[in-house]
């Protein structure tokens, strides 16, 4: 995999350049990574792993997921004229599939029962592209900060992690190809055409962070028929790890993790803004062990009683929240 070169110029390059289109398209054909998931090795887990691993919630979303996402960025190739451009989002499509094809390959060596979805059409190349595409900068940013926490918490076995490494590595280069692309993208239009494009992509945003505040308004309450959701698991999944938690902490991680894996690529590429500002946001508006202790003593709990809750140490007694 190539990494940002020492000497390089890290002056990002002027959208919709001739350097900026040859960088991206290089970037991520040349980073692209060789492995076939049916000849995965897949490790020996244990009763007890095993049982983790098939009472996660998400696997059916997740294949569905993949689905769509493979055939929308597989046929959003159309889109692009340029040949080189073309290329990578065709890889991109082929990686999503791969992804695809890996989660059944693991579903069914582990005996996890999922149903295979009918292929996914895409109705509308370009507004289903920016759809999944934006989506995916969400999923993947939360999904850094929890496999890096099933990873340090073991609930992920280390061969198991890594077989997953490579394809958290991949959903860093798609959402950094993507935002770049877009970039792109805009910059070629006519003046006038860039104010509803801009518009489009906003509306886009506004209906991915809405699913996304539903699911958080959602989490700690009872399913109907008390069926636990897989809808935006990457928000929730931490209930799922078993994990002492608190949601600042997660964001914390989140973003320590976004910029770990992001630091593997040229630096005249940018980065993905959106979701990194929206967690440094709550950040700064989620109390930390001190405001929860200044709180915590003007509704008169003691010390002593913060400390047997978990609220000091800036653990989290009930992960639900």
């Amino acid at each position: 995999m190539s990494v940002v070169p020492a000497n390089i110029d890290s002056e990002s390059l002027a959208a919709g350049s001739a350097e900026h289109r040859r960088l991206l398209g290089r970037f991520f054909l040349d980073t692209h990574v060789y492995y076939v998931p049916e000849q995965m090795q897949w490790p020996a887990l244990t009763e007890e792993e095993l049982a983790r691993l098939r009472g996660l919630p998400f696997w059916q979303e997740a294949v569905s997921t993949e689905n769509v996402t493979s055939n929308t960025v597989a046929a959003a190739a159309a889109l692009e004229s340029d040949p080189l451009l073309r290329e990578a989002i065709e890889l991109q499509g082929f990686e999503e599939l791969r992804h695809a094809r890996l989660l059944v390959a693991l579903t069914s060596h582990y005996r996890i029962a999922v149903e295979l979805p009918p292929r996914f059409v895409p109705r509308s190349l370009e507004s289903d592209f920016l759809f999944a595409g934006f989506g995916e900068c969400f999923d993947s940013f939360f999904a850094f900060g929890l496999f890096a926490l099933a990873r340090d918490s073991g609930f992920f076995p280390p061969a198991l992690v890594k077989v997953f490494e490579p394809v958290m590595q991949e959903e860093a280069r798609h959402i950094l190809f993507f935002v770049n692309w877009v970039q792109y993208r805009r910059a070629l239009l006519p003046w006038w055409q860039r104010p509803a494009f801009r518009l489009r992509c906003a509306r886009i945003i506004l209906e991915q962070v809405a699913s996304r505040i539903r699911t958080a308004r959602s989490m700690g309450k009872p399913q109907p028929g008390g069926a636990p959701t897989s809808e935006n698991f990457t928000l929730t999944a931490h209930q799922e790890l078993g994990a002492q938690i608190t949601l600042r902490r997660l964001l914390d991680l989140c973003l320590t993790e976004n910029e770990r894996r992001m630091a593997e690529y040229d630096l005249r590429l940018k980065r993905p803004r959106l979701v990194p500002a929206i967690a440094r946001a709550l950040l700064r508006v989620i109390p930390g062990p001190a405001g929860r202790r200044a709180a915590a003593a003007r509704r008169g709990i003691t010390s002593d009683r913060m400390d047997a809750a978990g609220l000091s140490s800036g653990r989290d007694p009930d992960p639900s929240r």
